[in-house]
């Protein structure tokens, strides 16, 4: 089954809530009203920076509307559980196009903006204090 028509049609019904016409959707989303027709119909496939715009029109989330289309993956939207999205270190160790090499050099680049697995405490780590200082010299 695909995701398209489900779009489509959820476009089409939040639309229909907020009582705004086909017209008036485009031109807040800043495309054709023809355009926005065949998202609606199921016929086109927007692009991620298209369904921004509708979604600002809308007045919705733009990732809400991000997995109806099938760009993102609705386990990444799911608070709470993390183990239904692979981590980035285990992302690189599963991939079996790297060398291991290659896995080496990301885990790497990986850690040096985010630090270490064993200091991480869910965020990247602040810098802001260095950035000050270095541009309190220049």
């Amino acid at each position: 089954m695909s995701k398209l028509p489900d779009l489509g049609a959820y476009l089409r019904e939040q639309r229909e809530s907020a009582q705004l016409s086909l017209r008036q959707l485009a031109e807040m989303a800043g495309i054709s009203n023809p355009y926005l027709s065949q998202i609606e119909r199921g016929l086109k496939k927007p692009s991620a920076e298209i369904l921004q715009q509708i979604a600002k029109g809308l007045e919705v989330s733009a990732e809400s509307l991000y997995v109806r289309a099938g760009i993102l993956d609705e386990r990444v939207l799911t608070n709470g559980n993390p183990a239904t999205v692979p981590g980035v270190l285990e992302a690189i160790a599963a991939d079996s196009v790297l060398t291991d090499r290659q896995r080496a050099v990301l885990v790497e680049i990986y850690e040096s903006f985010v630090g270490p697995k064993s200091r991480r405490s869910g965020t990247a780590p602040k810098t802001h204090g260095k950035r000050k200082a270095t541009q309190k010299e220049n």
